[in-house]
């Protein structure tokens, strides 16, 4: 049975292996994106300027009313001197097309004292300069930039969702197949350093999984729950535990060239989402708010200045307004649901180590790295297999050749 097991994993190392390895060293990197972003970028993220800060929805305004094409999708409510504002945008519909204009960014970068517009570009261009590298590296972490087809965006998404869920069933093959001889299973986990070559690159790849095998299973199973979150992880987990509806899950996806516009400005939707916060009692204030065009619904996120991703990575609280008549849809409050709400919520601080804050990081950042060591080191393992292989087989047909021509 042990070499059935065997077959499948070579198959599904072989199968994953070069994804894995993008996915590994992608994601060792954009544990930091926010700040390698603003390193390379000063430009767009940092002013000199001083002083009384403007509106943020007269900006908004602004925006606009400079390029008709574009729609404000997210507004930043909340000001930290010395740093711009940045506004995202979505393009409007073309009246004489039907589709989407093309503006060639989705996110303005502007000096909150000055209003001025500092410069604008398009987050996840297929672009290795400054402004657009890690843009690219992160959407190349979860997507590859596979381009929209017969009217689909998410196919990227869903292949590296399949990669996700033949990842997640690897890990168990290669656990099956770690360990030959029970009788001294800790070899397994040892690493014979001063053997050099194939034997260093074997007891790598055994024993690296071995190490670090729950971190890789939690890191396969949430990358298979944030690729195929409603076509498989949220149906299954229903099946287990109540898991409570969103107005994401209730309401259909619009077509990418079919976005809803809003009856209800950003002011009304911030007016009301505060009262609701009031009432439900958060002292939080709202720190940002995201227009959702493909759904009609506001998003108001509430949060103290500077902790936008919440206290332990777990998000912030939430309000979700209804962009057609101001309607509360409901609201996202960290640590609270039904078990299933809450291993949902779980899902992405996981993945991206914000669970256990800077020191979750550097470990995703380093289980990155091991990820990509597995891939290359395996594909190694099957590539030496292969030629001892044909190697073999050659001198076995050498030797029939000889002795047939002795019997000659």
């Amino acid at each position: 049975m042990r070499a059935i097991w065997v077959v499948i994993h070579r198959w599904c190392g072989l199968a994953t292996a070069m994804f894995l390895f993008v996915a590994g060293l992608t994601g060792a990197i954009i544990s930091w994106d926010h700040e390698i972003d603003e390193w390379l970028n000063s430009r767009l993220f940092e002013t000199s300027s001083r002083g009384a800060v403007k509106a943020p929805l007269d900006l908004v305004r602004s925006i606009e009313a400079a390029d008709p094409r574009v729609r404000v999708t997210f507004v930043p409510l909340q000001y930290e001197e010395g740093h711009t504002l940045v506004f995202g945008v979505q393009p409007r519909v073309n009246p004489a097309t039907g589709r989407l204009f093309e503006p060639g960014y989705n996110q303005v970068f502007v000096d909150p004292v000055t209003g001025k517009t500092l410069g604008s570009r398009e987050w996840g261009k297929v672009a290795l300069d400054r402004e657009h590298l890690m843009s690219f590296l992160y959407k190349l972490h979860y997507s590859l930039h596979i381009p929209e087809m017969g009217g689909v965006d998410r196919w990227g998404i869903w292949f590296m969702g399949i990669v996700g869920v033949v990842w997640l069933l690897d890990c168990f093959f290669a656990l099956l197949i770690s360990f030959p001889n029970p009788s001294v299973w800790t070899k397994s986990f040892a690493v014979r350093w001063r053997a050099g070559g194939y034997r260093l690159n074997f007891d790598l790849h055994r024993a690296g999984a071995l190490w670090t095998w729950m971190l890789l299973f939690i890191l396969a199973l949430t990358a298979v729950s944030l690729n195929l979150n409603n076509e498989i992880f949220r149906p299954l987990l229903a099946t287990f535990s109540e898991l409570t509806p969103t107005p994401f899950t209730t309401r259909p996806l619009r077509p990418r060239h079919q976005p809803i516009a809003p009856k209800v400005p950003f002011a009304d939707a911030i007016t009301r989402a505060e009262a609701e916060a009031s009432a439900r009692g958060w002292p939080e204030p709202v720190g940002s708010i995201f227009y959702a065009q493909r759904f009609g619904i506001y998003g108001a996120r509430f949060y103290e200045p500077g902790n936008d991703h919440g206290s332990g990575g777990m998000g912030v609280k939430s309000i979700y307004i209804d962009g057609a008549d101001g309607r509360v849809l409901g609201e996202r409050v960290p640590w609270k649901g039904t078990a299933a709400d809450v291993f949902v919520q779980l899902q992405f601080p996981l993945h991206s180590g914000r669970i256990a804050g800077i020191p979750g990081r550097i470990l995703i950042s380093i289980m990155g790295i091991i990820v990509a060591m597995l891939s290359v080191t395996g594909v190694v393992i099957w590539v030496r297999k292969r030629r001892a292989r044909y190697a073999e087989e050659t001198i076995v047909k050498r030797g029939t050749g000889d002795s047939a021509g002795a019997a000659v």
